[in-house]
């Protein structure tokens, strides 16, 4: 099946008001420029440097998402262009996107990840730390990023009840979230192989790469 057939077919399952995120790290740009034709037009990628190499080559409406970890010091090699950070795990990441979006006049849109996984490996905040950092002062001075909301990873396993209970939970934690800041509206959960459960249980956005492009190039 092309690409194009994939990505047609999983965009008219989804719900309306759930963005997709066609995740293109390790695809060459001739696989981009087929899911681009085709009308996608918002990218995933999990390194800086693959990211910001494409976007030199591909066309500018491309809104490019890092959905990977971020190292505060490659900060700076896409703070001109990226369109949303997904993994923002740390108030001193939070700040490094701050400064370097100062440097180009921007405000960077991002995300604050939540560890909600059953395993050690996966990033993110827990709710005490996310409480801490977005009712402090210093967080209100940030005027170079907006936070539109949450990310989280589901633990890797067959077990669907299992990954139900954490993605509703990261649901709830969104809930309590928007209370304190009204306006954010990006729940980001799901991939391509739990994507339809993210749905159920209140995802906005799904960063979905093998269900498209196939299996990955490493």
């Amino acid at each position: 099946m092309s690409i194009a057939t994939n990505l047609n077919k999983i965009k008219q399952a989804l719900p309306d008001d759930v963005t997709l995120v066609a995740v293109s790290k390790t695809k060459p740009n001739t696989s981009i420029l087929e899911a681009y034709e085709a009308g996608q037009r918002i990218f995933g990628e999990n390194k800086i440097q693959e990211m910001a190499q494409k976007w030199e080559a591909l066309p500018k409406d491309i809104q490019w998402h890092m959905i990977g970890h971020v190292q505060r010091n490659k900060v700076k090699y896409m703070s001109e262009f990226v369109s949303l950070i997904h993994g923002v795990d740390s108030f001193r990441l939070l700040k490094e996107i701050n400064k370097q979006a100062k440097k180009h006049n921007r405000t960077i849109s991002c995300l604050l990840q939540v560890h909600i996984a059953d395993e050690e490996t996966k990033f993110g905040l827990d709710e005490s730390e996310l409480k801490t950092i977005t009712n402090s002062e210093e967080f209100k001075r940030l005027e170079n990023i907006k936070i539109i909301g949450l990310m989280g990873m589901a633990t890797f396993t067959n077990n669907k009840t299992q990954i139900r209970k954490e993605f509703k939970n990261l649901k709830d934690v969104f809930d309590v979230l928007k209370e304190s800041l009204p306006h954010v509206s990006t729940l980001s959960m799901g991939m391509s192989g739990d994507y339809t459960v993210a749905i159920e249980e209140g995802s906005t956005m799904v960063r979905i790469g093998s269900s498209i492009f196939g299996a990955r190039n490493y």
